[in-house]
């Protein structure tokens, strides 16, 4: 056969080919196009007064100074009020009552952005500083310190794990996890729960690690606040802090709030003639407000933590703050054994270690106590180079510690207190 006069139009892929090897018939078309568009291109910049810029700015001539102005004119910062009171609510003519710190009370409206529903009395609102219509609602405030006390992942401690507090156990668990989950017992009976326990007892007795166990197992927002935390130098510091404390409580689902060491802040009062107190003393006296105030508590739990009840102040004691007091004593000898399994069951121990006998040969111990006579067990090993813990290392451990620490003790000071 003859071969077709007009051969069929070659695809873009085809071009790219002839071009990158510089063959066939198109070739020199292509470049002299190419040069022709490059030509172009440039005295189209160059009538634009476009240039390369290094900064990412646009060419002068394609500003439009007028139209950036007009936008920087029509969003203003906004300045910070407080919605004081709500004049005719819900009707179209609602007006507001605002106060802004460093200026007088408006009486104003909404801004066109802004729903009457968003809007309720005492909240922080963001106003126009022109004609201070109200244009945004705003969070309340709550220092930053404050926040960072909420414990956001759930500690790894569970019942299982504190060992000889079968009894406080069940207690913990009647004030803090029956009522969020059968709440219907109490309306039935027509009681209201518990909100407050004090959790007292010698140190190392488990307090504090009851108290994780209770924030491992519900699902309630868990704030943990360290009594010292609240004592401030200025005057109302320490009390501020107290109200955003259960400002931020109040606005969760259910929340518990555990106060750690709580006899930094709540002993009782005095008056030493100096007025050296006097800051921790009211702070001490906005817990007792928040905690059975004109202000309901909602559905907050309140946990306490101290080794020296003695020394608290008796309107922080009074039932309706702190409902239970709940008392860690020392461990008995079924409770030590307990303790000592709960600690080597993670270690790499001999079988048919005795654990009454070594319980039987620490008497008036806590469970602090314990735990470090299994350290001190262990350590032993590691100097024998040995992978495996005796009974005769738990042994020397119990005389190291119990036997060698006992001057350190401050469970005797405690009991005396007590």
């Amino acid at each position: 056969m003859a071969p077709e006069k007009n051969p069929p139009p070659l695809d873009e892929d085809d071009i790219a080919i002839l071009k990158t090897y510089g063959l066939g018939p198109y070739s020199s078309s292509i470049k002299k196009v190419e040069k022709e568009i490059k030509g172009l291109a440039k005295k189209v910049n160059d009538l634009c007064g476009i240039k390369e810029s290094d900064n990412g700015l646009a060419a002068p001539s394609q500003w439009d100074l007028v139209s950036d102005k007009k936008m920087m004119q029509g969003e203003h910062p906004l300045e910070v009020g407080r919605c004081t009171k709500i004049i005719s609510p819900n009707t179209e003519d609602a007006k507001y009552v605002i106060n802004i710190s460093y200026h007088a009370k408006y009486v104003v409206g909404l801004g066109d952005k802004v729903s009457p529903t968003d809007i309720e009395e005492d909240m922080r609102v963001g106003v126009d500083p022109n004609k201070f219509h109200i244009q945004i609602p705003l969070p309340p405030k709550i220092d930053p310190s404050v926040t960072m006390m909420t414990v956001e992942e759930k500690p790894d401690v569970t019942y299982n794990d504190v060992g000889g507090c079968k009894e406080q156990i069940e207690k913990m668990r009647e004030v803090v996890e029956l009522p969020m989950l059968h709440p219907e017992k109490f309306v039935k009976l027509g009681i209201d729960p518990p909100k407050g326990v004090l959790c007292y007892g010698p140190l190392g007795t488990g307090k504090t690690l009851l108290a994780r166990a209770v924030a491992n197992r519900t699902d309630a927002c868990f704030i943990r606040v360290i009594g010292s935390e609240l004592v401030r130098k200025y005057i109302g510091e320490g009390a501020k802090m107290v109200r955003e404390l259960f400002q931020m409580a109040r606005s969760k689902k259910a929340c518990i709030i555990f106060f750690d060491e709580v006899d930094a802040i709540g002993g009782a009062r005095f008056d030493d003639g100096v007025g050296g107190d006097n800051e921790v003393q009211r702070t001490m006296l906005e817990i007792v407000n928040q905690l059975d105030g004109f202000d309901a508590r909602g559905n907050i739990k309140v946990l306490m933590a101290t080794n020296r009840p003695d020394t608290l102040d008796p309107a922080l004691l009074r039932p309706g703050r702190l409902d239970r007091k709940v008392e860690f004593g020392l461990p008995n000898l079924e409770s030590r054994t307990q303790i000592f399994k709960i600690h080597t069951r993670t270690m790499n121990c001999e079988r048919d270690i005795r654990f009454e006998l070594l319980a039987r040969l620490c008497p008036n111990c806590t469970g602090a106590d314990i735990r470090s006579v299994c350290t001190e067990a262990g350590m032993f090993a590691i100097r024998a180079w040995r992978k495996t813990v005796t009974e005769k290392d738990f042994l020397d451990a119990v005389d190291k510690v119990i036997k060698g620490y006992k001057k350190f003790s401050a469970t005797p000071k405690y009991m005396a207190y007590n």
